[in-house]
């Protein structure tokens, strides 16, 4: 037990210590402005966190990707990577044991000379088993794979980052196809009021009741519809080509595959008053991010380790003989135990250098970690923002929408009975679609900042039911 704390001591390098940050105490929230009935806890759907949306078609495409995504499954094949190479870096700790056989034959030569050799073909067989250790004293295996260690963990977490930003991605990109469906939906609509009334002003110029310039502007206005409506097409043929990737689906469904529809619910999400601020630190990039500075700090033990001796033990055990037939009797035997020990007099500064880069390394990670922790916080903070923000726009947009909705149908009234022209029941039209694809577009974004700030979060979390409030981190 001493000794291996001894050993333990004699570890070249700094032992890892969390930098010490300032973080707020806990979240601070102010009052919600909306009822507690129309919220969710951040907690209430764990880590399946858009479960929240209720829509079992998001489920089914976030369970696709999760299993099919390829950036998803290159992190997975990361950490089989990761765990081999701390298998190898630890095997460095331990006696390495080698089976060798060698036969030879060997003509001498006679001329020019004066000693002849009795025997002019020589034959010559050796086996020997071969061990070798070299004593880790100063830490440098052990530090290494204390390296390698951190490492694994760190590609572990680094693939739960992953799978983090893929389900916020997918949801992300399905919320924009629902809003794209809806939007043309809403670009059909008006295109079919327009051709109807192309149609009848078409009637309308044969019988001489409006002039041809009217006739035209009206086709013109059909014209602009069916453009806008194109244009929109595309767009949603994209998207469901990027989710299709995203998802992982092979190249003929990508080309030929349809992604399903559902119906998400509008959700708005607290988080708890008085949680701990630290319970952000348990998002993967942040401990991805702590992992490869606690590696590059025990590589610094590697490379102080340069300075000290390296001791060496080597044996073999075996036979040689210059006749196969006695190769494995008594005679033959042979052994040789041997203790070797190596100290760097001069090698311009290398180990020197070489300790610098390793610090320098450690301090870069360090920064990282610490920029990490602060950008965490303010991911955090942006998307309780955002979410508020996204709501009351919303709000905002539905009530234009459903002003101009009322505006249009009037307009219409108007115009069919003459009181109106065609160019304000056009003005009035306009302004309803562009209040009605502003409304999908914000109903899209109030879905997109739930998945935003689930991702700040890194999901939901197990916790005691609090009293809802509104968030807002000091």
């Amino acid at each position: 037990m001493s000794s291996g704390l001894l050993l333990a001591a004699c570890a070249a390098g700094p032992n890892y210590q969390r930098p010490e940050m300032d973080l707020p105490e806990h979240w601070v929230t102010q009052p919600s402005t909306i009822s507690p009935t129309t919220q969710r806890p951040a907690n209430a759907a764990g880590e399946r966190w858009w479960s929240l949306y209720a829509d079992p078609v998001l489920d089914k495409i976030e369970d696709e990707a999760l299993a099919h995504n390829v950036d998803a499954q290159v992190a997975t094949a990361r950490i089989l990577e990761a765990r081999a190479q701390l298998g190898i870096t630890e095997s460095d700790q331990y006696p390495k044991l080698n089976a060798n056989g060698a036969q030879s034959r060997t003509k001498r030569s006679i001329n020019p000379g004066l000693f002849i050799p009795p025997v002019r073909i020589l034959e010559f067989s050796r086996v020997t088993l071969d061990a070798s250790y070299e004593l880790d004293l100063w830490g440098k295996f052990r530090r290494a794979s204390e390296a390698s260690r951190a490492d694994l963990f760190a590609a572990q977490f680094n693939r739960d980052s992953v799978r983090l930003s893929l389900t916020a991605q997918v949801a992300q990109q399905y919320f924009a196809l629902l809003s794209t469906d809806a939007q043309e939906s809403a670009i059909r609509k008006v295109l079919t009021g327009r051709q109807d009334r192309l149609a009848l002003d078409k009637k309308r110029y044969q019988v001489g009741v409006i002039a041809e310039y009217d006739l035209h502007q009206s086709e013109a206005d059909a014209d602009a519809a069916q453009a806008q409506l194109i244009s929109i097409i595309k767009t949603r043929d994209q998207q469901e080509t990027s989710l299709a990737l995203l998802l992982g689906r092979s190249p003929r469904h990508v080309m030929n595959g349809k992604l399903e529809r559902g119906s998400p619910t509008l959700t708005n999400v607290w988080v708890p008053d008085g949680l701990p601020a630290e319970l952000l630190l348990r998002r993967p990039d942040l401990q991805e991010a702590e992992q490869k500075l606690m590696a590059m700090n025990a590589r610094i033990g590697v490379a102080r380790a340069q300075f000290f001796p390296s001791i060496s033990l080597t044996s073999y055990l075996g036979s040689e003989s210059i006749s196969l037939s006695n190769l494995f009797t008594g005679p033959a035997g042979v052994f040789q135990f041997a203790a070797g020990i190596g100290q760097p007099i001069f090698n311009a500064g290398r180990i020197k250098f070489g300790v610098q880069v390793a610090e320098s390394r450690r301090d870069q990670a360090l920064t990282q970690y610490k920029q990490a922790v602060a950008s965490a916080f303010a991911d955090v903070r942006n998307a309780l923002f955002a979410q508020e923000s996204a709501r009351q726009i919303l709000a905002a947009e539905s009530s234009r929408s459903r002003a101009l909705s009322k505006a249009h149908k009037q307009a219409e009234l108007r115009y069919q009975i003459g009181i109106s022209s065609r160019l304000e029941l056009l003005d009035v039209e306009r302004n309803y679609l562009q209040a009605e694809l502003t409304r999908i577009d914000a109903q899209r974004a109030q879905r997109t900042a739930v998945a935003d700030l689930f991702k700040a979060l890194a999901g939901g979390w197990q916790q005691p039911t609090v009293k809802p409030t509104q968030r807002l981190p000091s």
